[in-house]
């Protein structure tokens, strides 16, 4: 039977050390042929052999797409707690391309030779479970504790996990004896025979022996890749299997991937004309004939999992996902979950993570989540989301991360037009060169799409105001799945409402900014211990707001510990190059308190966004926070915000200075309203009812309230976000663009009138 997997394609090297760069000149030619993997050998106790993890490592620093796996790793020889980390750093390290092998042993004298103990047929399998155990258990970063696996062979106790690898690492075990087979059933992810030890009707009796073991473990069979190391000739003629003509090569073949099962065919040997002829002549032809042969074809279908399925939610028709949708999405047991269920401060458990790469693609996510209309749904672009709108509990969200682009559209108009989905360090990068920035908040890994419909209070908001102020125009997909294009002049109230309101009226999967010119400016990162927590409140609030719009500041404080007293931590841009300039401005701020720390350097906007890992953190919590917008630091409002700091309800508090170009910008210009504040206010803490009762102590200093750092999504926090004016209109738009609320689940402003979703 076919098991339904892709057709994939490998080559199988010989690590010879005679020529040091010969395997690894035959890697980078089975990449450049098309092949999907590339293994090696691996028998450490061969002198003639480079050592094969050395090998792997080499080899995957010289190319960039093919996968690498030793063909097979002796157990014996190579201990399972430390395989597992070099597995998971290579992975990690290549960019998802490492696959691992592995194999109960054999040349048993030349093992023992090297240290190893010789294994009975019986204590291999126990053995080689063992291992396979604790790989599995030091790649479980999610599980609580340290590792613990109480083998025979092999045991861990409370052993630190990770790393984790960058993709689910399979493990394919080389065998052939009936009770290591029943093993590769219950544990495996690959069985990996060579075709010359095989016997006729070997892979029917091997398959059945691991598809009954796999039922018995509740796995579903096709979980379980079939994969074979191919000998052969090419000839003019037919001599015999495998020898022959390439068209006699796919007619042997061909039968092993329809009645057998084989998903992957790895060639042995180092002929560099019989890898070529394989990959120009045979790889094709049994491509197309197996796409004539079975209803998958060669590209075979997603499996997943039993357990996998097992996990999926109430209420969800995943078997209705859209086909273009299919292969990306992500459910709760899918490999990929942990790092798409939720974002860099919180974790979140939906039933369904859909990743569109397309505006055509959210057009179909939409559709689909429009036909789920009683579960939550999220819009997620970079995932920071402390708000708690890009995630959710059992319902949908779709991640538009995928539409990432960042282009250039007028050089001399400073135009650029950017993906939803990309990051701002990213964005910061692309622009850098021409020696343009964006005001982007103040982490490079927050997604445009969150922080460009809210507001957008960066590093740059005093000399050139919020995010917002810099779009020219917005492509939206509206809640009926209708797309259009948002500007001045084309759908202009749809505009002003994505500027600050954008959650509520559609999925923006583009937006055109107009860059400023920014040159290389100064940044100061000063560390203070205040002995007077509300003194240096105000004097802080009085320097920056009195500051020349070139500076902006962020100020971070935490409550006092251990009786310790608190931490101001200030982040300062000076939008110059001068250092004379850098050096005053941020003296005044250094002269507030003693310094414990400081940095102050000369550096490009983008130096100071690329403060991001290349991969997103995901958070287990569910953080409380909650935000305020003020006009100035009073001393009434430094001693209320310094006697709730002292009360340990709030373990981080931060001020970001707005004011400035922000303030030049209208009230009523965009859904942003509330421009005469100088200053952002947010806490955030771990427990609702001490958090909220230090909160009202600073409510009555506050004019309304940021909507991306605001967790309370009652009316009253509604209200204090949009000002009676703005709420009322930001509802007709509602009435007009989403009248069946689609998009509810965030910082809701209802219809005037809302009737019971509709499936679209």
């Amino acid at each position: 039977m076919n098991y339904g997997h892709r057709l994939e394609f490998g080559t199988f090297i010989t690590p010879s050390n005679q020529s040091p760069q010969a395997p690894v000149q035959l890697a980078q030619l089975s990449e450049q042929l098309g092949y999907d993997v590339v293994t090696f050998q691996d028998h450490p106790y061969q002198p003639a052999f480079l050592d094969t993890w050395t090998l792997l490592t080499w080899v995957a620093a010289q190319t960039s797409r093919v996968r690498l796996s030793a063909n097979v790793h002796s157990i014996p020889l190579r201990t399972p707690a430390v395989l597992a980390r070099a597995a998971a750093s290579l992975d990690l390290l290549s960019d998802g391309r490492a696959e691992l092998g592995l194999g109960a042993g054999g040349f048993w004298d030349a093992i023992e030779a090297m240290g190893g103990r010789r294994l009975a047929p019986g204590e291999a399998v126990q053995a080689l479970s063992e291992a396979i155990d604790v790989i599995r258990a030091l790649w479980d970063v999610d599980a609580r504790g340290g590792a613990r696996v109480g083998g025979e062979f092999y045991r861990l106790d409370g052993a630190k996990r990770g790393p984790a690898p960058k993709h689910p690492i399979p493990l394919w075990i080389g065998a052939l004896k009936p009770r290591m087979l029943r093993l590769i059933g219950e544990k495996g992810d690959g069985w990996l025979p060579s075709l010359p030890y095989l016997e006729p009707g070997d892979l029917k009796r091997g398959n059945a022996i691991i598809d009954e073991a796999a039922r018995e473990a509740g796995r579903d069979p096709r979980e379980i890749r079939r994969l074979v190391n191919l000998a052969g000739r090419f000839a003019s003629s037919r001599t015999g299997f495998l020898q022959g003509t390439s068209q006699d090569w796919v007619d042997d073949l061909l039968p092993m991937v329809v009645e057998d099962g084989v998903g992957t065919f790895i060639v042995m040997g180092d002929d560099p004309r019989t890898m070529q002829q394989f990959a120009e002549e045979v790889m094709p032809a049994l491509r197309e004939a197996v796409d004539d042969a079975l209803p998958a074809g060669s590209a075979g279908e997603r499996i997943r999992p039993a357990a996998a399925l097992a996990a999926r939610r109430d209420g969800i028709d995943y078997d209705g996902v859209p086909a273009a949708l299919r292969d990306t999405a992500v459910e709760p047991g899918d490999p990929g979950y942990r790092t798409a269920r939720g974002g860099y401060l919180r974790g979140g458990a939906p039933g369904l993570v859909l990743r569109p790469s397309t505006t055509d693609g959210v057009v179909e996510a939409l559709a689909y989540a429009r036909r789920h209309p009683d579960l939550p749904l999220g819009v997620r672009s970079g995932g920071h989301g402390i708000s708690g709108r890009s995630t959710n509990d059992g319902g949908l969200v779709i991640d538009v991360g995928g539409l990432n682009g960042i282009e250039v559209l007028d050089e001399s108009a400073r135009l650029v037009r950017v993906g939803a989905g990309a990051r701002w360090a990213d964005v910061a990068a692309a622009l850098a060169p021409h020696g343009w920035a964006l005001s982007s908040g103040d982490y490079g890994g927050v997604g445009v799409g969150g922080l460009a419909t809210a507001g957008g209070i960066g590093y740059l908001s005093r000399s050139h105001g919020l995010t917002i102020d810099h779009l020219r125009a917005a492509e939206v997909v509206l809640a009926d799945g209708s797309v259009v294009r948002a500007s001045e002049t084309e759908h202009p109230d749809l505009f002003w409402a994505v500027r600050g309101a954008g959650g509520n009226v559609g999925i923006v999967t583009s937006f055109d900014f107009v860059a400023d010119e920014v040159g290389d400016v100064g940044w100061g990162f000063l560390t203070q211990v205040p002995e007077d927590v509300a003194d240096y409140l105000v004097r802080w609030g009085s320097v920056v707001e009195n500051a020349p719009r070139d500076l902006t500041s962020f100020l971070v404080m935490g409550p006092p510990r251990n009786g310790q007293p608190a931490v101001a931590q200030s982040r300062t841009v000076v939008e110059s190059d001068d250092p004379e300039v850098v050096v005053a401005r941020l003296q005044e701020i250094a002269s507030i308190a003693p310094l414990y720390d400081q940095e102050v350097t000369i550096t490009s906007y983008a130096g100071i966004m690329q403060n991001a890992a290349a991969t997103s953190h995901v958070a287990t919590g569910e953080p409380l926070a909650h935000s305020g917008l003020v006009e100035h630091l009073t001393p009434e409002f430094a001693a209320a915000a310094a006697a709730a700091l002292t009360s340990g309800a709030i373990y981080f508090f931060q001020l970001r200075a707005v004011g400035g170009a922000v303030s030049d910008v209208p009230a009523d210009a965009t859904a942003y309203a509330h421009r005469s504040a100088n200053f952002s206010v947010t806490a955030m803490g771990a427990d609702v009812r001490r958090l909220g009762e230090a909160w009202a102590t600073l409510q009555p200093f506050f004019s309304g309230l940021y909507l991306s750092f605001e967790t309370d999504q009652s009316p009253e926090a509604l209200a204090a976000a949009f000002p009676p004016a703005t709420l009322e209109r930001l509802r007709e738009i509602k009435d007009r663009y989403d009248p069946t609320n689609v998009f509810r689940h965030n910082f809701n402003v209802a219809p005037s009138a809302t009737p019971a979703a509709v499936a679209g």
